[in-house]
């Protein structure tokens, strides 16, 4: 009796997921037909919004993907108040997606031998080596990192290293068993995530599933690391806005980031529970032979 619940639980999750798998395809198909139907002040903001809430949680690198589209498209750097508004749109993504968690963790801060507690010192000791590298390099990275070249050679270096992870590391260790020295690799990782086509996601994940994490706690790990992250992110960018930049295109960049990325959470976590991240590395090789194939046609 108890098999055929299960058997039935499991069909009926399968279901669910296709349902809301096919409603998100139609959705982003008919985000993109909107976007050529919009003014280009909005059809920018908005596109490169869907572009970062995706790129943003997959595993495929939000900073190659926001130099490679508006390269492919001809437009030109929208500047930096898109750049918060899409900090601020994925920032809502995970905080509205998580918010629960999080909750739960800061009040569990001032007892760190509990389960939620330690959980939540660990995100914060991982949170720190890529906050420091942040500040430091950010400028170097957004003037000298943005070859196209570089972007492939990131992006199959660690879709390889993806990879080899998901498939050889043992799946062990639930989110409560998240230890210290994980917490310090995972966030030694994160660090690298600076240079475009490494993808935050997609290197935090990874060294999580070398570290034996089961697939789905190494994506909600990465997760909720990557929220002080993108918030400090927001902030350190903020201090240079003016009132002038919050404008429609603005909020409609932070709506089109935050809807789209928290979509693409749910859909990963619930994908994680049936497959690996072997087509997120198949994309990302495949995204290298497209890069490098372009430089040699186009120079």
């Amino acid at each position: 009796m108890q098999q055929v619940v299960t058997t039935a639980t499991v069909r009926l999750a399968r279901r669910h997921f296709r349902v809301t798998l096919a409603l998100a395809v139609l959705g982003i198909l008919g985000a993109i037909v909107l976007t050529f139907l919009l003014p280009m002040s909005y059809r920018v903001p908005v596109t490169l919004g869907v572009v970062q809430g995706l790129s943003e949680f997959l595993p495929i690198s939000s900073s190659a993907h926001l130099i490679i589209v508006p390269r492919l498209l001809g437009w030109p750097d929208p500047g930096l108040a898109f750049d918060v508004a899409l900090h601020v749109g994925t920032l809502l993504a995970v905080l509205g997606y998580f918010w629960r968690d999080w909750l739960r963790f800061l009040r569990s801060a001032y007892h760190p031998s509990t389960a939620d507690g330690r959980l939540f010192w660990c995100l914060v000791l991982a949170t720190l080596p890529g906050g420091l590298v942040g500040i430091a390099l950010d400028k170097l990275a957004e003037e000298q990192l943005r070859s196209l070249l570089l972007i492939a050679a990131t992006s199959a270096t660690l879709g390889v290293l993806l990879w080899l992870a998901d498939r050889y590391a043992p799946p062990r260790k639930e989110l409560d068993q998240v230890s210290w020295t994980d917490a310090l690799l995972v966030g030694a990782a994160q660090a690298l995530a600076i240079v475009p086509g490494v993808s935050r996601s997609g290197i935090t994940i990874c060294v999580a599933r070398a570290r034996e994490m089961t697939r789905e706690t190494a994506a909600r790990f990465s997760f909720l690391l990557s929220t002080p992250i993108i918030a400090g992110a927001a902030i350190f960018k903020l201090r240079d806005l003016q009132l002038r930049d919050l404008s429609g295109p603005f909020f409609a960049g932070v709506l089109s980031a935050a809807l789209a990325g928290a979509l693409t959470i749910g859909l990963l976590l619930r994908y994680l529970q049936r497959s690996g991240f072997g087509i997120f590395a198949a994309y990302r090789l495949a995204l290298a032979v497209g890069l490098v194939l372009f430089v040699l046609l186009h120079g």
